[in-house]
Order: structure tokens, then C-alpha cells, then sequence
């Protein structure tokens, strides 16, 4: 009996995702009722877990930090092709949800992934150690393009709004592939053992476990049925988007908090596994999937809506309020404060998710 319930328990992350992209197939561009949007949630929640345990597979064949990267950027590619789809729908109120995705997700992920990170940790084993060269340059190269695309539009003045002209945007564009390129051929060639776990004593801990890692084959088949589990996320994710705007419309709030939630939905695989490697005191993985996650939804998500907006319609606020410009300089600020000491303690972890708190109650009542 006990073995054939583990034989199961091994088959679901082959059978979940397989059958949540037949459900998104099945509910594409189709007005679905509520208690069919209920099942749909069910199923991209099944799709988050699977994608989690797929993404450590190929995590535990590629080793650190190219599983980290894997999962950041399927996942981020995706949140990419969902959000110029929603502003292809949206018409002119869609033209800030571009804006309100990646700060969003540089909230989450600078404050929320990295808090709880640390506070896992931290409380687990009293301080949470990590790499200060690796996190210290992902923080940096994120407050960079953070201030280039989100900042500046705020106070320039060829175009009317918080937008930019033609050329400006080329130039963002452009500096956030660039910056990202860079960022990831330092993460995996140059400087690579700056992004792996730490012991409290500095050195580089050993394989987890010494645990041999999967053969080429089944890492494959993990990589495969990642893509499919994120396809179905992010695809799920979209189909239950108009009940989503329609909640917060009736609910009074901001069109904005409808970024928020597709933020939330989206990184929820790298927030999984983000604390199952703090719980294994492996903070500095934790704080490559935080920090490799803003990272790419900004270098990749600018790029894209930049071609994007070469045939939609409506215009392109990337311009952020001055209340989030605040909070984007506290995150900053508390980042740095928080590398320094290559170690922190969950008073760090706290403060971080008072940070995004106070994101997400601006949210909800600026």
C-alpha cells in the first residue's frame, strides 16, 4: 500500500501539468462562470507546485546558480507574454499595467521573497549567511534598471505624461537587455561561485545531501514538463484575470491592484522555492530567485513591451507615482543595509515585508 502511494505521489508532477494545459486549452478566450474559475484556480495551484518540483530537479542536475536562472527566466518570459496580451485587450486602461507588473514584482521579490527568506532562515538557524558579491550585484544592477525604466519617464519632458519618446525608450530598452546579459554571464562564467551558498563560516557549502543528481534524460523530461507547468500558470493565470479585474472593480479599488495579483499568481513558483532553500539554510539560492526574478522581469519585460508598443494602440505609462518612487528608494536604501553585513537576523527579514506591506496598502488606498 505504502508503496503504491509513493508510486503516485511520484507520478502527480508528470500528470498535474499535462492535465492543467488541457484545461487551459479547454478555457482559452472562453467566459467562464464562477464555480468553473474555482476549478481553474485549483488547477494553477497544482501547476505552481509541480513547476517548483520540476525547476529542483533541473536544479539539482545543472547545480547553482543555473537552476535558479532556469526558473526566473521561463517564468519571467511568460509573465512577459501575458502582460503584452492583457495590454493588447485592454485598450488605453491596460497602458500602466505594464508599470504596475514589474514594480510590483520588484516589491515582491526585493521585499516579500527576500524577506520571508531571511526570516525562515534566521529564525531556523539564528542568522541567515549569504554571498554579499552576488546579492550585492544583482541589488545594484536591479536599482539601475529600476531607476532607468521606471524613474526616469516620471521627468522627462519630450512627451507628454509619465512616458517615453521613441528614442528613449529604444535607449531603455536596449540598457536592460544589455545590463541583464551582463548580469547573467557573471552570475554563470565569470564570477559564479559569488552566487552559491555559503556556510556561516564563508566557505562554499557542499552538494546538498550528496544526493547524486538526476541523469541527462530525466532532467530533460523535468525541463519539458517545466515549460508546461509555467505555460499553464501563467495561461491560468490569464483566464481567471477578467474575474480578477472584475472583483476589483466592484470592489472600488485601483485598476493598479490588478497588477499586484498577476504578480503574485506569476512568481508564486519562485516564492515556493525560495523558502524550501532557506529551510535548508541555502539563503543564497533563496536570494537568487528573489533578486534574479526582479532582475529578468524588468530586463526582459521593458524590451518586450518596447517592441510591443510599436502596434498597440493605446500609450505606454512606465512613469512610477512619486509614493512608489519612496518606496523603490527605501527598498534600495534597506537592500544595501541588509548585504553589508553578509548576514542577517529576522529583524532584516521583518522590515523587508513592512516594506511591502506598506506597498500593498498603498495598492489597495493610495
Amino acid at each position: 500500500m505504502i508503496t503504491k502511494l509513493r508510486a503516485a505521489a511520484a507520478q502527480w508532477t508528470v500528470v498535474v501539468p499535462v492535465v492543467s494545459f488541457l484545461v487551459l486549452a479547454l478555457t482559452w478566450h472562453e467566459d467562464l462562470p464562477g464555480w468553473v474559475v474555482g476549478v481553474v484556480a485549483c488547477f494553477l495551484v497544482a501547476a505552481v507546485l509541480s513547476a517548483v518540483h520540476h525547476a529542483e530537479v533541473i536544479a539539482h542536475w545543472s547545480g547553482e546558480p543555473f537552476g535558479s536562472l532556469v526558473l526566473a527566466v521561463a517564468v519571467t518570459v511568460i509573465e512577459v507574454a501575458l502582460i503584452v496580451t492583457l495590454m493588447a485587450d485592454g485598450g488605453d486602461k491596460s497602458s500602466t499595467l505594464a508599470r504596475d507588473t514589474v514594480f510590483a514584482a520588484v516589491m515582491i521579490t526585493c521585499n516579500g521573497i527576500l524577506g520571508l527568506s531571511i526570516l525562515v532562515a534566521a529564525i531556523k538557524y539564528r542568522t541567515a549567511v549569504f554571498n554579499a558579491e552576488g546579492t550585492g550585484a544583482a541589488l545594484a544592477c536591479i536599482a539601475t534598471l529600476a531607476t532607468l525604466s521606471l524613474v526616469l519617464p516620471t521627468f522627462t519632458t519630450s512627451s507628454p505624461g509619465p512616458q517615453f519618446s521613441t528614442t528613449q525608450l529604444t535607449y531603455a530598452a536596449t540598457a536592460s537587455l544589455v545590463v541583464y546579459g551582463l548580469f547573467v554571464a557573471t552570475q554563470t562564467v565569470r564570477h559564479r561561485d559569488y552566487f552559491l551558498a555559503v556556510t556561516p563560516e564563508g566557505r562554499v557549502m557542499d552538494d546538498e545531501d550528496h544526493v547524486s543528481p538526476p541523469s541527462l534524460r530525466a532532467a530533460g523530461v523535468s525541463l519539458l514538463l517545466l515549460g508546461v507547468a509555467l505555460v499553464s500558470v501563467v495561461g491560468l493565470a490569464k483566464g481567471v484575470s477578467p474575474t480578477i479585474e472584475q472583483a476589483v472593480e466592484d470592489a472600488g479599488l485601483p485598476h493598479a491592484v490588478v497588477g499586484v495579483v498577476i504578480a503574485l499568481m506569476v512568481l508564486l513558483p519562485e516564492t515556493i522555492a525560495a523558502l524550501r532553500a532557506a529551510v535548508r539554510n541555502r539563503v543564497q539560492t533563496s536570494l537568487n530567485l528573489a533578486l534574479g526574478s526582479a532582475l529578468a522581469s524588468i530586463g526582459l519585460t521593458i524590451p518586450a513591451v518596447a517592441i510591443a508598443s510599436t502596434w498597440l494602440s493605446g500609450p505606454l505609462v512606465l512613469g512610477l507615482e512619486p509614493a512608489h518612487m519612496v518606496l523603490l528608494t527605501l527598498t534600495v536604501v534597506l537592500g544595501i543595509l541588509t548585504v553589508i553585513p553578509r548576514r542577517a537576523t529576522p529583524l532584516q527579514g521583518a522590515v523587508h515585508l513592512a516594506v511591502l506591506a506598506g506597498y500593498v496598502v498603498l495598492a489597495v488606498n493610495p
